[in-house]
């Protein structure tokens, strides 16, 4: 088993500041060559409060206001524009940092591209269902209608 210390919040694993114990093979294959953990030491100790407290500035501040966004977010579905073929079929695909910008485009404020969850490639128009973590006790669905440009 593998001691790290998460710099990036893994679903199913814990958020960015938590110590946790993995098997070696996924921490050597999948958590540290991506960075999304250090190996814990000692020194490393002292980073994790750095990592909380950057956390907390990219959260929201209450658990009214992350509310407040998901029923903002639930109640409306955003409209993404991308580039596609005749058929329908994109030119590459939709990535979170994209559903960010168009639910801030909408004026529907801002999320954290880290905290968007796909379901699958997007890689045609249609719609679609995308998960938002917006506080630890919140979270949102975001309605996608994905249309060519």
């Amino acid at each position: 088993m593998a001691k790290l210390i998460l710099t990036h919040e893994v679903t199913g694993l814990g958020a960015a500041g938590d110590i946790v114990e993995v098997k070696n093979g996924y921490a050597r294959n999948f958590l540290l060559p991506r960075g999304f953990a250090l190996t814990w030491t000692k020194g490393g100790e002292k980073q994790v409060e750095s990592i909380k407290a950057a956390r907390l500035a990219r959260e929201h501040s209450t658990l009214e206001d992350a509310q407040k966004q998901a029923a903002a977010l639930s109640a409306k579905p955003v409209k993404l524009t991308v580039k596609a073929g005749e058929s329908g079929r994109l030119f590459g695909t939709v990535k979170a940092d994209d559903v960010a910008k168009a639910v801030e485009a909408a004026g529907l404020g801002t999320i954290d591209k880290r905290k968007v969850e796909l379901p699958a490639h997007i890689k045609s128009v249609g719609t679609y269902q995308a998960n938002v973590r917006l506080h630890d006790d919140v979270a949102a669905v975001i309605d996608l209608n994905v249309v060519a440009s």
